[in-house]
């Protein structure tokens, strides 16, 4: 099969890697893909929202499955745009149509998904700009702290936790009155803070069955101890110890089964992967989140666990038949740890040549944001690699995550050393 992966981060470069370990896979096309994708595939200059030029590609290199990795293009529609094409009705494409990206691209919609089909989740509000008298009455009579959520895509830094009800306000009329997140915060729907602990579930369906993936944990913020302000992911673990067995029957029964007949019973086409965003209270699972594809850098530590062929799985996903196909997990434990350039997620600089890499042998360093200049490599992003270690236990695999992490050298590297910590306590 010649196959295409849409995107360029390190959650595209890890699918890269397990595909292309498919004796199915004959050729292997990521676009735009990075450093890393290059070396195990062809990469191809494209714009992810031009969907005619990757309609094209398709036609061209005979593209027979295309896996789309980031939330913009299927929020913007291209599994509709595949299927008007009668050139591409050939083609398996994993991924929902625009209908089951609302699930991601507006959290109003998931929200009410959410509250019609009974799934446990935070009460809430949805505000517009001509409510805001209205947002700014029921933010001051709101118990603390205050959830702030952009409704639309806002490259994951439209989720803002107000400890106070004078910053609740203020960051309210940033979203609404002066656009800090564009169209996007034309909505914002306020949101009762859960306690508990975070967890990420992932769910590939085929729109009639599903298969569970293995659980993992990311963690989000720049500083360690849960510190300072939210990037697009510091580093992944999985599986997640407190996830036992009896608590994702629950997730399973309360929410997994009741998202995907929300769906059927709304005819949303959905072939693809879900990530659930959970929070565990007590015992009991809530919903912090849909997204509408896998997690970021939670595909580098849940992918390395996945034993079955992934196009077997893909293929299945595509023809419905995910039901015949057994999901084979591998029970070591995957640690991710993610390098960063110096600055980020703020104003940071590019171009840093990077050192160490061939000397890796047991983990495996997935690539983000790189790049090829003068036949070096170098820094091309904020999130810049991801390293990958399994071992017999946490620790195990965290103490080979770290030691490649110090290994690997660039100006201004940083790296989160408390990855796994809190699941050490739990």
């Amino acid at each position: 099969m010649n196959i295409l992966i849409l995107g360029s981060g390190g959650r595209e470069h890890a699918f890269a890697w397990k595909i292309k370990q498919s004796t199915s896979c004959e050729r292997l096309y990521v676009a735009p893909g990075n450093a890393g994708t290059a070396q195990i595939a062809e990469n191809v200059s494209i714009l992810l929202d031009d969907f005619t030029a990757i309609a094209q590609l398709c036609i061209e290199k005979k593209i027979d499955l295309v896996v789309v990795g980031p939330e913009a293009p299927l929020v913007n529609g291209i599994i509709d745009f595949f299927q008007q094409q009668p050139a591409l009705q050939a083609v398996q494409i994993i991924g929902t149509s625009q209908a089951g990206a609302q699930l991601e691209g507006s959290k109003d919609f998931a929200k009410r998904f959410m509250q019609e089909q009974a799934i446990p989740t935070a009460q809430y509000a949805t505000f517009t700009v001509a409510q805001y008298d209205a947002a700014i009455a029921y933010v001051e009579k709101h118990p603390l702290p205050i959830v702030l959520k952009a409704d639309g895509l806002a490259a994951g830094k439209g989720v803002i936790i107000c400890d106070t009800h004078t910053e609740a306000k203020e960051i309210l009329k940033e979203m609404l009155l002066e656009e800090k997140f564009g169209v996007a915060s034309q909505k914002v729907v306020i949101e009762q803070f859960l306690s508990g602990i975070e967890l990420s579930v992932f769910i590939l369906t085929d729109g009639k069955h599903y298969k569970i993936l293995p659980s993992a944990k990311d963690y989000k913020r720049i500083g360690e101890g849960d510190t300072g302000l939210n990037t697009g992911g510091m580093g992944a673990i999985s599986p997640v110890s407190f996830a036992d067995a009896a608590f994702m029957q629950k997730v399973e029964a309360k929410i997994v089964q009741p998202t995907l007949k929300g769906l059927q019973a709304a005819q949303i086409n959905y072939k693809g992967f879900l990530f659930i965003g959970l929070m565990k209270v007590g015992d009991e699972p809530y919903v912090i989140e849909y997204n509408v594809r896998m997690g970021d850098p939670e595909t580098q530590v849940v992918l390395p666990r996945i034993q079955t062929d992934l196009v077997t799985l893909l293929q299945a996903t595509a023809q419905q038949t995910l039901d015949k196909t057994p999901l084979t997990v591998e029970e070591q434990t995957a640690t991710t740890v993610v390098l960063v350039s110096g600055g980020y997620p703020e104003a940071y600089e590019k171009g840093k040549v990077i050192e160490g890499l061939a000397q890796v042998k047991e983990s495996i360093v997935f690539h983000a944001g790189t790049a090829y200049h003068n036949e070096k490599l170098v820094t091309n992003g904020g999130r810049v690699l991801a390293i990958t270690s399994l071992g017999k236990s946490m620790d195990e695999a965290l103490q080979a995550s770290r030691k490649v992490a110090e290994q690997i050298q660039f100006e201004g590297k940083y790296y989160r050393k408390d990855i796994g910590a809190d699941l050490q306590e739990v």
